[in-house]
Order: C-alpha cells, then structure tokens, then sequence
C-alpha cells in the first residue's frame, strides 16, 4: 500500500517536471532559439547581401526562400532556397542552421573553397551548390552529413579526386560533380552506394577505368560521364539492375565491345557511347531496349553488319552509328521507325542502292549517308520525307540522274552530292527549295549543260559549289537573286562569258572559277576584250563620267557621294590584288595612315585602359575575318588587343547619326549603362568614335549567343543537350529583362541572336545600349529595324508602333519557345503567314499534344525534364498572348521559372 502510494507521487512529480519543462520550453526556450536563428540570418544577409530579409517583418519563416518545419512551432528553419540571386561571400554563418534538410545555392557567384562548416549540417538531405565558382578540393567534412540523399557540386571549379569520404553518404540517391577539374578515378565505392539513382561527372579529367560494381547494387537510372578520359571497357554491371534509363559516356579512351546485358534494360532511353575506341558489333540484344529514344554511337571502331534489332525500337528518334567500320546494306526493316528523326551513318563502308523502306520513315528530318560506298540512284521517291531538311549523300558512287522531284523536299536546309557519279542536267526545280540555307554541293559530278538560271531564287543560301563538271553556258546574272551567297565555286567545267559583277563573285578568289576556259573577267586575271563591249578599266571609267554627268545634272548629291565610295572600295579593292600579286605586305606606317582618325574614346574599368589600345579596336573592325555576326542594330566582331585581351565589340549602324553627333549625350548615357550593374545584361566597357561611325566595347563571351547554339549544327555538336542549362538560361534572360524593367528601360531588339553566353553560358542579353542611344520615333528603317527582329515582333506593334513592356514579354516568350523546341522563330515549314508563336497556340488544332512540341531530344531523357519542360511552356504561352493585358509582368515570369526550377 506504501509503496504502491509512492509510486503515484512518483509519477505525479515526473509529471509536474515535464509540465515545468514545456512550460519553459515554450515561454523561455523556444524565443531564445528564435533569437539565436534571427540573428543567424541577420547576419547570413549582411555578408552575402541577401535582400528582402529582415526590415519591419520579425517572422523570419515568411522571408523569401525560406521554409520553417511547421511541426515545432514554425522555430526552426527547414529550407533554404537562395539559388539566382548573384551572392557571394563567406558561408560559414549557414552552418549554424542546424536544423536545414535542404539548402539550395546554386547558380550564385560563390568562389573560393567549399566551407568543410557545412559538414555539421547532420540533418541535411539536399545540398546544391552548382553553378557558381567554388574552387579547391571537396571537402572531406562532407562524408559526415549521413542523411545526404542529393549532392550537386557541378559546374564549380573544384580540383583534386572525389574523396574517399563520401563513401558514408548510404542515403545518396543524386550525385553531381559534372563540369570542374575533378582528377583521379572514380571511385570503386560509387559502386556500393545502393540508393544511387543519378551519378554524373561529365566534363573532368577523371581517368581510370569504370569501376566493374557501378550499378550492380544501386538502382542507377542515370550515368554521364562523357568528356573524361576513361579507360577500358563499359562494364556490365552498368546494366545489371535493368533500371539504366540514361548512359552518357562520349568523349573518352573506352576500348572493348558494347556489352550484350545491354538488352536488361528494357526502359533504356539514351546511349551516347560516342568518340571512343570500341569494337566489335552492335549486339542483337539492342533491340530489347524497347524505350530506347537515342543511339550515338559515332567516331568508334565499330564493325560488322548493321543489325536489324533496331527497328524493335518504335521510340527511335535518333540513330548516329558514323565513323565507323560498318559494312552491307542498310536493313529494311529501318523503314519502321516511324519516330525516327535522324539517320546518321556516314564515314562507313556501307553499299547498295538508298533504300525505298527508308522513304517510309516520314519523320525523318536529317539523312546523312555521305562517305560511303552507296552505288545505287537517287530515288525520286526521296521528298516523300516531307520533313526532311538535311538530305547528305556526297562522297559515295551514287549514278543516274538528279532527280525533278528533288523540288518537293521543300523544307531542304542542306543539300549535299558532291563526289557522286551523277549524269544529266542539274534540274531547274532545285530553285524550288526556298529555305536552303547551309550548302548546295553538286561537285565532282558528271552534271552537264547549262547552270538553271532559276537558282538565282534561291536567296537565302550561303554556299554554292558546282565545280569539276562538265557544265557549259554562261553564269546567269539571275545569280545576282542569291543575296546571301559567302561561298562559291564554278571552277573546272566548261564555262564561258563574263563572270557577273556580284559583289560575292567579285570578292572570291581565282581559284572559285579557274578551270573554265571560256570565262573572263574579275575576279580572274583574262580581260573579256574589247570587242565584247566588256573591258572592266573603260567601263568603270564610263559608268563615273555617267554618273558624274548624272549628278550635276540633277543635283543629287546622295547618289555622287554612293558613287565616289563604290569607286574608290574597287580601286582598292584593285590595289589590294595587285599589291597580292607582287607578295607586297604593307607596312606599318602605311597601314596607320589609312586607319580613320579617332574622334572620341573611352574604357570605363580602370584596370583595363592598360590592356585596351583603341587603334587597335579600330583595325579590328575594319578586317571582315573578325566579323562574328551581323544584327538589326550592329555589327559584331572580334577584337584580339596586343595585351592578350580579347574584345567584343560592335559596330553601330547608321540609322541615326545623332548618335555620333551628340556625342556628350551618348557619353553619359554608356557610362550610366556601364554602372546598370546586373549579371545577366551586357554592360558596355568603353566606346570609339571615329566619323559616322560608334564602337561599343565589350568583355568577349566565348560560346556566342543563343541562337547559334540553338540553331547551328556546329554548335549543336559541341553542346550536349541539358535540360537544366536551357532552363538556367531562360531564368537568367528573365531575369535580366525584369531589372530592365525596373529601371524603366524597354528593350528593342529581344532575341536570341542578342542573347550571349559566357564560359559557363551564363547569358548575358545584348543590345541594351540601343534602348537609350537610339529613338524609334526617329527611325528611318523597315518596322523590323525599329521594332526588333522578325518572329519577335509583337502582333500590336503594326497598328501601335510603340514598343512597350509587354512587347518585351512577348518577344521573351518567343524566345522561350525557341528553348523549348529548338525551333526557327520564323520557318517556312509552318505554313505561309505562320510563326513559331503561331505553330505552337495552333498545335491542339493540329491534334498535337504538348509534348509533341517540345524538343524530344531533351524531353525524352527524363519525366523530371518533360514535366519541368511542359511547365516552361505554359509560361511561354502566356507571354505570347495575343492580347498585350493578359501577359504577365517579367517579375513574375521570373517568379514562374524559378518555382519551375525548385520543384
């Protein structure tokens, strides 16, 4: 009875503790730990700059980026989101948030060593820290955060190998270290890690072989370890779990056969296994891979026949098996990949006729069977591939004729023969192809009779070679209608005449039409004669006194001043090939003497007026080699400075000359633009002023704009499509425009050819300097001139002609789409009348779903990265709405694609 009596005060008082203990914990405790955490952000905000955060509100749990654990009292904080916000400084204060499961830092301005302090962050289950500039080892102290579950270190600086350390981290399911300077092998460990869902280490100089365990225990999904310098074979085990969706491993020394466990994997979707040195044959098994979306395989030592199990493969998008060893036919059963897009397979031994099953492939849009050994003829049947846009088929024994029908394959781009045996005429209906662009090569054929005069329609392309035929005739003055011609080649037929006073002729060395013996004029040293009415000297001599006569006669100035600037360019044009032809280089003195006189000039970023000669900004833009591109407002080019330093400048055009004549005004308004300070805008570092003409000078950004690697296969080769980087650099372009916005500047020129990138493809958008040093109200050029680029034009700028905020959205979602689809912005596949903005809102009336839209190339690696990507394109859409109100503000555009980015 005592002791059951003591047992109840017992318990009475332990409660009576407790009571006292919540009480306190509560009234005392908790507010202390509020303090502690308040001041700990407090002072994170001071040194890293951070802002929104303190002010009048006391709730640190309401501040941006930051998420409490609601379950204690919204005391301790959970999140801590910071990514896209330009910090830097010291990290060390975060690692008193004890408490944080998820810290986010990515895509910041963060250098020098990773802090070891953020080991002690024991309850951590997600760290990302890519994107910014932290450099020196991984440090060992992060092996003790035992819950990791991701780990994102890419795209830094870091050094040394990964740490043994890191072997503790049981729990890891992503881990990133991509793109820094990572050495060493990758360790066996990586291997036994059983959560491991993602690894990627692309792009280090990791070497060594690929540990035999990786993925014979974890559930990996995705591997990419492409641009290294890996030895050895592909291991089995890679495929062991059947559970591989994505193998990245191009660009490395792997030697070995293509393991036939490859087969396990029935949700593979992408194998890139390019620049390699693997043997042997595609094993049959690839056909098991059922999901399978891509297949590189290119630049190996691969042989054998190539095998018929890929058409088991209905998803098959893109198949490149180039530069390799294979041998027979191509199988027909290829004909049933009705999904596939790309069939590359040049630089093999490949033989026989094209076959007609791969006409079937009605998707297809690049067919690239160049180098080989193919003898057969040109289907007629080709264009049946209404989509087809690269038809490349030079370098094999190919006969017969060119095909009429060759006209239908109306969305051509590139058409490549050269190098064939082919007979007859070239077909007038290749002036059907109005969007061939990169390249029209007939040469090292059997082609004869005259040159279509048709072709001269086809104004958009930039490289004709018809050399080493036996085409006769004159070549046409139609040419004159190629306008964007840069490279051509009659040379070795049997032309004759006059070559056509068109300034992409004129321009082209002697060896573009040597080998005809009947053809005369410049660029060639044959004078026509007199008697053909065509002695150049005379002539010139003739067309002056003309004019000259002309312009006296009527008073108009303009056209003397067109004529004199005309003469005087071909007489020095004229000296030049003389001065050539005598190996006579100019000299110094002689070259400083001809360089206009510098007017005004400046460079704003103290330490770099040693590095900047303004002459020599001046000789770099006079020289067409340096020339980089060419846009609505400017010219582009490179500019090396003896000092080493390399510029970008551009090259204003004179559409309004007030520019140069208000001088003190276009000052001020390049200097207050160079202290616009904000990461994603391209900020002018000085100017030079000489005549009519201004340079702006900027830091020179390596991987060029946005459109080029969007849109141009050579860039496209180089770069691994990465969803996460698109999207990245649609935040950044957002977020650029939106502080645009904020300093009340509208831009004029949005696009993606004015969107640049750094070493990291950082973007910067461009133009800027034409918002304020030009007027539109003033401007004498075409709508597009003023207003910006064509397919970015906002539909109410034709009956407003102003440019406006939500103009700026409008041209941004352009843009955006662009991202998505990787699509021309204006494409006469559409439809006449029709833009990417209307293809993509037209879409449901087509019977196409969205993900039919977006880039498959991208869309189809992950679900993360589809519905990320499907995401992005409602955010498109509504910046491309028609109706100027229902677009959204670029604040909250920002906002959208960034919630997208930390979902």
């Amino acid at each position: 009875m005592v002791s059951s009596m003591f047992l109840h005060l017992f318990i009475a008082a332990v409660a009576g503790v407790m009571i006292l203990l919540e009480f306190e914990l509560v009234n005392g405790v908790q507010p202390q730990l509020n303090n502690r955490t308040r001041a700990t952000l407090m002072a994170i905000s001071e040194e890293l700059g951070v802002s929104g955060w303190g002010a009048n509100n006391s709730d640190f749990c309401s501040w941006p980026g930051i998420t409490c654990d609601g379950e204690t009292g919204n005391s301790t904080v959970e999140k801590l989101n910071l990514s896209h916000r330009s910090l830097r400084g010291n990290l060390t204060f975060v690692a008193q948030l004890e408490s944080l499961k998820s810290l986010d830092l990515s895509s910041n301005s963060f250098h020098g060593p990773i802090p070891p302090e953020l080991g002690n962050l024991s309850r951590i289950e997600f760290l990302d820290l890519s994107f910014n500039k932290f450099g020196g080892f991984i440090p060992r102290e992060l092996g003790g955060l035992r819950n990791l579950r991701s780990l994102n270190l890419s795209s830094n600086q870091l050094i040394g190998e990964i740490p043994d350390e890191l072997r503790s981290l049981k729990k890891l399911e992503e881990f990133q270290v991509s793109t820094n300077i990572l050495s060493g092998s990758v360790p066996s460990w990586v291997g036994n890690l059983s959560s491991l869902r993602v690894f990627t280490a692309y792009e280090n100089v990791l070497d060594g072989r690929i540990p035999d365990n990786l993925g014979s225990v974890s559930e990996l999904e995705m591997l990419n370890l492409h641009s290294n310098q890996l030895e050895g074979p592909i291991p089995a085990s890679i495929f062991a779990s059947g559970k591989l969706v994505v193998l990245i491993l191009t660009q490395n020394k792997l030697t070995g056969e293509i393991p036939v466990e490859i087969g396990n994997c029935t949700s593979l979707s992408s194998i890139r296994i390019g620049n390699n040195g693997l043997i042997g044959t595609v094993p049959m098994t690839i056909g098991n891979a059922s999901s399978l979306t891509y297949f590189e395989a290119d630049n190996n030592n691969l042989s054998g026949e190539l095998v018929s199990d890929f058409a088991r493969c209905p998803n098959l998008t893109l198949l490149n098996l180039a530069s390799n060893g294979f041998t027979g036919t191509i199988p027909p059963e290829f004909g049933s990949l009705m999904n596939l897009q790309e069939l590359i397979l040049s630089s093999n031994n490949l033989f026989g006729d094209i076959p007609l099953s791969i006409i079937r492939c009605k998707n297809l849009n690049k067919l690239d069977l160049s180098n080989n050994r193919f003898n057969g003829t040109m289907p007629k049947e080709i264009c049946n591939m209404s989509r087809l846009q690269f038809l490349l088929v030079g370098q094999n024994s190919i006969k017969g004729e060119i095909p009429h029908e060759i006209g239908n394959c109306v969305k051509l781009l590139e058409l490549q023969m050269g190098s064939n045996y082919l007979t007859g005429n070239i077909p007038s209906e290749i002036s059907h192809l109005k969007n061939l662009q990169i390249s029209l090569n007939l040469s090292f054929n059997h082609l004869h009779g005259p040159l279509p005069p048709d072709l001269g329609r086809l104004d958009k392309l930039v490289s004709l070679d018809v050399s080493n035929n036996q085409l006769s005739g004159n070549i046409p003055a139609e040419f004159k209608g190629m306008l964007s011609l840069i490279e051509v080649n009659f040379s070795n037929n049997l032309l004759m005449g006059p070559v056509p006073s068109f300034g992409p002729f004129q321009k082209s060395p002697n060896s573009s039409f040597s080998g005809n013996k009947g053809l005369c004029g410049e660029p060639l040293l044959a004078s026509c004669g007199r008697s053909l009415g065509n002695d150049r000297e005379d002539y010139h001599h003739r067309v002056s006194y003309r004019i000259i006569l002309a312009v006296i006669g009527s008073g108009l100035a303009v056209f003397a001043s067109v004529t004199i600037v005309v003469l005087l360019f071909m007489m020095r044009e004229r000296q030049e090939k003389v001065a050539k032809s005598k190996s006579a280089e100019p000299t110094e003195e002689e070259e400083t003497n001809t360089r206009p006189a510098i007017e005004a000039g400046n460079v704003f970023i103290d330490n770099l007026k040693q590095a900047i000669e303004l002459d020599a900004v001046v000789k770099a833009t006079l020289k067409d080699s340096n020339k980089l591109m060419t846009g609505t407002f400017s010219s582009v080019y490179k500019a090396m400075m003896p000092s080493g330093l390399i510029l970008l400048v551009k090259k204003l055009k004179s559409m309004d000359r007030t520019i140069v004549h208000h001088q003190s005004k276009m000052i001020r308004e390049l200097e207050r633009l160079s202290r616009l300070s904000h990461e994603n805008l391209m900020q002018p570092i000085g100017f030079v002023i000489y005549e009519d003409v201004a340079l702006l000078l900027h830091h020179y950004l390596p991987n060029g704009t946005l459109a080029q690697l969007l849109h141009e296969s050579s860039k496209e080769a180089e770069y691994e499509p990465d969803w996460p980087r698109r999207l990245s650099i649609a935040i950044g372009v957002a977020e650029g425009l939106a502080f645009l916005h904020h300093v009340a500047v509208i831009h004029l020129d949005i696009s993606s050819a004015n969107v640049f990138l750094d070493s990291n493809f950082k973007p910067l958008l461009g133009e800027i300097e034409i918002s304020k040093l030009l007027d539109p109200s003033r401007g004498t050029a075409s709508i597009s001139a003023v207003a910006g680029s064509f397919g970015y034009i906002p539909p109410e700028y034709a009956y407003t002609m102003l440019v406006t905020a939500p103009g700026n959205v409008y041209s941004y979602g352009v843009i955006l789409l662009e991202i998505l689809t990787t699509r021309l912005p204006v494409d006469e596949g559409f439809g006449e009348g029709v833009d990417l903005v209307k293809w993509v809102h037209a879409a449901p009336t087509r019977g196409e779903t969205p993900e039919q839209i977006l880039d498959a190339k991208l869309s189809t690696v992950s679900f993360t990265w589809r519905r990320e990507m499907l995401a992005a394109l409602k955010v498109a859409l509504l910046c491309t709405d028609s109706v100027p109100a229902k677009r959204p503000k670029m604040k909250k555009v920002v906002e959208m694609l960034q919630e997208i980015s930390q979902t």
